[in-house]
């Protein structure tokens, strides 16, 4: 294999490594946001239902299903 095949697989391979770390941390960050989107949508739901709302419309689906 030639020095300039070597140094582009050793490239690519750190880039491939690099870009597994970045997707990793956004999986853990998306996971988050979404504990916290579920977490404020309940707390909502509660506020409005509270309020004397009826179900909250985030529990109803569309009328087109």
């Amino acid at each position: 294999m030639s020095i300039a095949l070597e140094e582009t697989v050793a490239h690519l391979t750190r880039v491939v490594e690099e870009l597994s770390d970045v997707v990793a941390r956004q999986e853990t960050e998306i996971a988050l946001l979404k504990r916290r989107l579920q977490m404020v949508m309940e707390r909502e739901a509660e506020r409005e239902f509270s309020e004397g709302g009826t179900v909250p419309l985030a529990d109803q689906k569309p009328p087109h299903y």
